[in-house]
């Protein structure tokens, strides 16, 4: 792991500006359904997309919709991190958006249903505040399709 006397300035700031105090108890809904009835959406902060969508920039906070019909190894990664080993994804799309594993919950019955629509984030350079509108807008689209319940994969 590097040292943050080892970074240029500009990255060892930006870091110690993310340096921010716990967020606090976390908000649970606690969820009346089992798990086999619920349905499920996957988020990732891989910066994912399909090849004609647009590109994640550095300081994009915006989501791209994955449709639960398209091929996930059709998907390619923009996420700008250059500290981020790229190896796993290239290897198997699953390590980072783990769509096929959910498919097979689903087909067992151990889960209730996939969304229609999954979504990508690219989760490097920005505070979690940036996130606020493109985060309710997405909790809208969410609720629209029923979902009950989010798995997210942190990148």
């Amino acid at each position: 792991m590097v040292r943050l006397a080892d970074l240029p300035d500009y990255e060892r700031e930006h870091l110690l500006a993310k340096n921010m105090p716990p967020l606090g108890p976390a908000t649970w809904v606690a969820s009346n359904k089992p798990l086999s009835e619920l349905r499920i959406a996957l988020v990732t902060t891989a910066g994912l997309h399909f090849r004609d969508d647009p590109t994640f920039e550095f300081t994009d906070a915006t989501f791209r919709p994955i449709s639960n019909d398209e091929n996930a190894n059709d998907l390619i990664m923009s996420h700008s991190s250059v500290n981020f080993d790229r190896t796993g994804f290239a290897e198997d799309v699953n390590l980072v958006y783990p769509i096929d594993r959910f498919k097979e919950l689903e087909a067992r019955g151990a889960i209730g249903s996939l969304a229609n629509v999954h979504y990508s984030f690219m989760g490097a350079g920005l505070m979690p505040a940036e996130y606020q509108h493109s985060a309710s807008q997405l909790a809208g689209m969410l609720k629209k399709d029923r979902v009950d319940a989010v798995f997210l994969t942190p990148v």
